[in-house]
């Protein structure tokens, strides 16, 4: 595919979503598509046919543009150069980045980075110097089968406590061990050649690296099996095992867990969530049975392949072929100031954050936000206390749950501390992983603690939104905060079209097929009346059947229990947001602009966030292991149940983008 400049799609994206602060471009509509046959292709076509997807890339959309140009702008930070008064936090950014666009001390380093720990892997003789091998490696964390995590106390949710997570699999879930399509048993056979040519670079002959991808692969397939599904780990009920150490030790005594606690400066005494206590026990049965050269080889592959993409450029060059061209079809690499500020963000985020708010985020956009938020809420109250298939007592928690609401808006109250960190300009990998080990330790350091309300899990700069059941909180980023989510000098049908649906989409999640397994305090607790909840049930099943139904293309489908939540949190967003639209209008009748009423402009203003183009091989993975449905269906699965949108656009029973009135989907 012909490569288009990101700069240049980034100015055309502006120029075209411009259009006057009220106003809808055309030139991003396809005209020729009635809006009541396909509204996403309507209000997106031509710019879908201006914007095809960068060789660097496996989907090019608004979220992606958006992203992009978050990310000029934090390279703009980072590349600041040294000055007198430098802040601390701007050094220590602008160093880390320093370090990872070295490439050369990258490339002159090559595999040395690793020699370390692959020298104590090779030393191994026995399973009892297997285990502390394993333990020495959990501060790293993602590397072993399990490691030790923080985690909300779902019993009190107001708790931190200890989780044991599962981990070890190196495919993108445990069903692509297992599936016998073509496009998975390909995937398979290239993660062989993958694993082949990774371990032949740290210098295993060719005919030995490739039986140890086949090693690696059969033994990960054997843990693989006792995993749960993408489905199975929606229902957090099913990701909750609380137990003692003592019981731990019980089910999985081969591994040393005081050792592996005290390492990490962890009590013994605090609760333990086991979140997939099968897998643990398949673990500890793969330490007491496998041959312990059968783990050396493992955990050698996933030393390179954790690592791979932070090693010299032979390595990068095979990662990035699998990783990024097998399983999501990109064709060219980034341009390494682009990968260098992700990782950037990802390692010291809060610091960079900083520095982006000062720059990026003012002050009006926040108070603009806030007042949008609480207009949703009240308008979300209305709306329970108007659900009259809900009972007196189900109506009152499920509105205590929503006043408690916890709204976080453009950032942080207060921002982490990386002091801890050192970074060397001239030492990536050594930079790399003192930042590893800083966040594993604070994050490990939450344990026994009250839970902070005030931290967030998604850096500033970050173009996205989230719900955290156990916090009952809701997170907005600087990031998404500009057009076209937001624009605070816009009018109220393109906020509210765009950034009010993205804010009901996160309260959505409070009450969807499985944040409404919460309570207001963000403990898993059931508020409802058992003839509430089978109501409740059939109406989330309504929304499984309609998207088990949906044919993606390509020989795609959706998998409706994997997406339910989410396309629960965009029909029950799109409803909220449309009701608070009109009641901010508070009875005036909104002007006609561009030849589109309000309703209009605000259904225009929906669909147009999910603008993208995608590779086939990106919109498997994602039908595959993501719970958010494709962005085509994000728009005309919901907007289907809508009358308001079919109202608007005059559509009729019988257009695709009706269903008939029985088989419509309502949540409230």
């Amino acid at each position: 595919m012909r490569h288009v400049p990101v700069l240049l799609l980034l100015a055309a994206l502006c120029l075209a979503q411009s259009g006057g602060h009220d106003g809808i471009d055309r030139s991003n509509l396809d005209s020729s598509c009635k809006p009541c046959d396909d509204f996403w292709r309507y209000a997106n076509g031509g710019w879908v046919d201006k914007n095809p997807i960068p060789a660097a890339f496996p989907v090019w959309g608004t979220f992606t543009v958006l992203a992009e140009g978050n990310r000029e702008r934090l390279k703009s930070i980072v590349e600041k150069p040294k000055a007198k008064g430098t802040s601390a936090e701007q050094q220590k950014v602008s160093d880390f980045y320093a370090s990872c666009v070295n490439t050369a001390a990258i490339d002159g380093a090559g595999a040395k980075p690793l020699q370390p720990w692959l020298d104590k892997i090779g030393a191994i003789k026995d399973r009892r110097e297997l285990v502390a091998m394993l333990v020495s490696l959990e501060p790293q964390g993602g590397i072993t089968p399990t490691h030790i995590d923080s985690t909300a106390d779902l019993d009190h949710a107001d708790r931190v406590i200890t989780a044991v997570a599962a981990g070890g699999l190196s495919l993108p879930d445990r069903d692509y061990y297992f599936r016998d399509d073509e496009s998975s048993k390909k995937i398979r056979d290239e993660f062989l050649k993958f694993g082949t040519r990774l371990l032949t670079l740290l210098g295993d002959p060719a005919d030995n690296a490739a039986s140890e991808a086949k090693t690696v692969l059969d033994f990960e397939t054997a843990l693989a099996k006792s995993r749960l599904t993408n489905v199975e780990l929606r229902d957090p009920r099913n990701r909750f095992h609380k137990m003692d150490l003592a019981k731990l030790e019980q089910i999985a005594p081969a591994y040393d867990w005081k050792g592996a606690l005290k390492l990490l400066n962890v009590s013994e005494s605090v609760a333990i969530n086991v979140v997939q206590p099968e897998f643990v026990k398949a673990v500890n049965a793969q330490l007491e049975q496998a041959p312990v050269e059968t783990w050396k080889t493992w955990l050698r592959w996933r030393i390179v392949n954790e690592y791979a993409d932070d090693l010299s450029k032979p390595f990068y060059d095979e990662w990035f072929h699998f990783r990024r061209n097998v399983l999501n079809g990109a064709t060219q690499p980034l341009p390494r100031w682009n990968v260098c500020v992700s990782t950037t963000d990802r390692m010291l985020g809060e610091d960079l954050g900083r520095l982006y708010v000062e720059k990026h985020f003012p002050p009006e956009a926040q108070r603009r936000i806030k007042e949008l938020v609480e207009n949703l809420r009240a308008t979300l109250k209305d709306q329970l206390e108007h659900a009259d298939w809900l009972e007196p007592q189900t109506r009152a928690n499920a509105i205590k749950k929503l006043q408690s609401f916890d709204p976080h808006i453009g950032f942080p109250e207060k921002w982490h501390d990386y002091s801890r960190i050192r970074v060397n300009r001239n030492d990536y990998f050594a930079s790399l992983e003192s930042a590893v080990v800083e966040n594993r330790r604070v994050d490990l350091a939450r344990i026994g603690k009250p839970v902070d309300r005030t931290e967030w899990s998604m850096t500033t700069p970050t173009v996205n939104a989230y719900y955290t059941s156990t916090r009952n909180s809701i997170t907005f980023p600087a990031g998404i905060l500009q057009p076209p989510f937001f624009d605070k000098d816009a009018d109220d049908a393109l906020n509210y079209g765009a950034i009010g649906a993205v804010i009901g989409h996160e309260m959505g999640h409070g009450f969807d097929d499985q944040g409404s397994k919460f309570d207001a305090s963000g403990n898993l607790s059931n508020w409802w009346t058992d003839q509430d909840r089978a109501k409740f049930e059939v109406r989330a099943g309504c929304v499984t059947s309609q998207f088990d139904s949906i044919d993606a293309g390509n020989g795609l489908r959706h998998k409706g229990k994997l997406v339910t939540g989410e396309a629960m949190g965009d029909l029950g967003g799109l409803t909220l947001a449309y009701k608070a639209y009109h009641r901010a209008l508070n009875g005036k009748e909104p002007p006609v602009i561009d030849g589109f009423t309000g309703d209009q402009r605000f259904f225009l203003a929906f669909a147009r966030v999910w603008a993208n183009n995608q590779t086939v091989e990106s919109a498997r993975l994602r039908l595959n292991t993501d719970p958010h449905p494709l962005p085509k269906f994000r728009t005309n699965a919901t907007l289907q149940n809508m009358p308001e949108f079919q109202r608007a656009f005059s559509c009729k029973l019988g257009d695709s983008m009706v269903r008939p009135p029985d088989q419509q989907c309502h949540l409230w």
